[in-house]
C-alpha cells in the first residue's frame, strides 16, 4: 500500500510534501518518544505520533519512515511543515487516536 491509499482510506489530510504520497508503506510504528522511534522503527513504516515540532523530521529522516501521521487533532507549525517540505518527509493530519490509526493501518497492510 503506498501512501496516498493510506490517506484516501483513513482520511488523512496531507500536510506537506504531497510527491511523496506514491511511497509504500511496510508498516507502522507508534511512539512519541523520539529515542524510541530512532531505537525500533524500521525503514518505510509510517510513523504515528503527538508529537509536531521539528525534531521530528530529523527522525523520520535518519530512519527512511515512509510519513508521519500526526493524530489527536494536533496541530503542526508553520516552520515544521516548511521544513518538512524542503526535507521531502511527508506529514498527515488526523482526527483518529493512535490507536485507532494504528488498528486501520494494521488491517489494511497485513
Amino acid at each position: 500500500m503506498n501512501l496516498a491509499e493510506l490517506a484516501e482510506k483513513l482520511s488523512l489530510k496531507v500536510l506537506t510534501y504531497s510527491e511523496g504520497l506514491e511511497r509504500n508503506i511496510s508498516g507502522c510504528y507508534v511512539s512519541d518518544m523520539l529515542s524510541d522511534v530512532m531505537a525500533n522503527s524500521r525503514k518505510d513504516e509510517i510513523w504515528i505520533t503527538i508529537q509536531t515540532h521539528s525534531n521530528i523530521l530529523a527522525v523520520a529522516s535518519l530512519k527512511n519512515l515512509s510519513g508521519i501521521i500526526i493524530v489527536n487533532k494536533r496541530e503542526v507549525d508553520e516552520e515544521t511543515l516548511k521544513k518538512a517540505a524542503s526535507e521531502h518527509v511527508t506529514i498527515f493530519s488526523s482526527d483518529l487516536t493512535a490507536f485507532e490509526a494504528a488498528g486501520r493501518i494494521y488491517k489494511l497492510i497485513r
